[in-house]
């Protein structure tokens, strides 16, 4: 088979053997340009020159002449270099600082942090955008009131709004989230709108000829099918979440990978800022996988055939998973003083849902293994 057919498809080997490739090809041209950027530094014995010059005479004037010129010329006969990369590290050197920083910087419990805030973020751009979104999709008065202001939404430059937002909520913690969740709800109103839109009239025809009533059209029609789709939009957003977590963190550098990264940069450590990168891109990864996951579980009939045993085991992991994460987001923000006795318990419920999934993965792999 051609690899250049339009819309083609690849075999499993190929696939592994062109992404091995690929990545190979990527690594190479990262360390041609930091190469190119490099800069070799003369190794030499340098002069010593006086700690000030305040109410210096002529005769120091001209002393101080001599020490540039000295230096100038140990500089220039140096015979040992030493290649520094200011701008684009060496990617052995990124790695290399990897443990450096889990180890000095506290790598893992400054990109939790940043998680946490992602996961606040989203959970409050989650609850406020499905209900206003369906409100916009279903109901006529509310969308003529509210359709072009939400259109309108989309154009703002959320960037230049850090100062309203800091004006706001101050420069902690609130500030950061609400900023984080504003940013995701800006995206996620207007796909919530379209996602109810698009919904097909052959089901709902179903359900008029049933008999059912509006109420019951939009639990057993309108909800299932936009949740389908919206948890792919979701998916998208990832990038734009870590974007403005990012922007939010540089504002009041309090903990959090962003911080962490704009001190590196100030301080011209480029690979920590690239160790930084390659951090948010994993658990960016991370995130889509498990993004993923959620929907080939909670929308089993758009990957099964038929019901597979071990769905509703790991139907309910994730609801208890995800209903902690509500609670403790709600909690964290309107009850701090609470927060702290949910978390004693949260380990509890959290391994709790992750051995119901892991019951449900074994019947659901049994199963498979059973049918081939």
């Amino acid at each position: 088979m051609s690899l250049f057919k339009l819309r083609g498809n690849l075999t499993k080997s190929q696939t592994i053997i062109l992404g091995i490739v690929g990545f190979v090809f990527l690594i190479a041209i990262w360390w041609m340009i930091a190469e190119a950027r490099s800069e070799r530094l003369p190794i030499y014995e340098a002069v010593e020159f006086p700690a000030s010059t305040l109410g210096a005479d002529d005769a120091m004037l001209a002393k101080l002449d001599s020490l540039e010129q000295l230096d100038s010329l140990r500089a220039a006969n140096a015979t040992v270099f030493e290649k520094r990369y200011p701008i684009v590290p060496r990617p052995d050197h990124v790695v290399k600082a990897i443990p450096k920083m889990i180890q000095n910087d506290n790598l893992i419990s400054n990109t939790l942090l940043s998680l946490w805030r992602n996961i606040q973020g989203y959970i409050w751009a989650i609850m406020f955008a499905i209900p206003f979104g369906f409100l916009l999709g279903l109901l006529p008065f509310f969308k003529g009131l509210f359709s072009r202001p939400v259109d309108a939404l989309r154009f703002l430059p959320l960037t230049a709004l850090t100062g309203v937002f800091m004006l706001a909520f101050g420069t902690e913690e609130l500030m950061k989230v609400t900023f984080l969740a504003f940013g995701i709800f800006v995206y996620l109103l207007p796909v919530v709108v379209q996602r109810v839109q698009e919904v097909s009239d052959v089901y709902l025809k179903t359900t008029f000829t049933l008999g059912a009533t509006d109420w019951q059209t939009i639990r057993t029609v309108y909800f299932p099918a936009v949740m389908s789709k919206l948890i792919e939009d979701i998916r998208v957003l990832t990038a734009i979440s870590w974007t403005y977590i990012i922007i939010a963190e540089l504002l009041n550098k309090e903990g959090g990978i962003g911080a962490l990264m704009f001190t590196s940069g100030r301080q011209g450590l480029s690979e920590k800022v690239f160790a930084g990168l390659i951090v948010i891109i994993l658990v960016g990864f991370l995130q889509d996988f498990v993004f993923s996951y959620i929907q080939k579980r909670l929308f089993p009939y758009k990957h099964f055939k038929s019901a597979a045993p071990g769905i509703k085991e790991s139907q309910y992991g994730i609801y208890t998973i995800l209903s902690l994460l509500l609670v403790m987001v709600i909690i964290s923000i309107l009850f701090p003083d609470v927060s702290a006795v949910i978390m004693k318990y949260a380990p509890i419920l959290l391994v709790t849902g992750l051995i119901v999934i892991g019951m449900g993965e074994f019947k659901i792999f049994k199963h498979k293994a059973n049918n081939q």
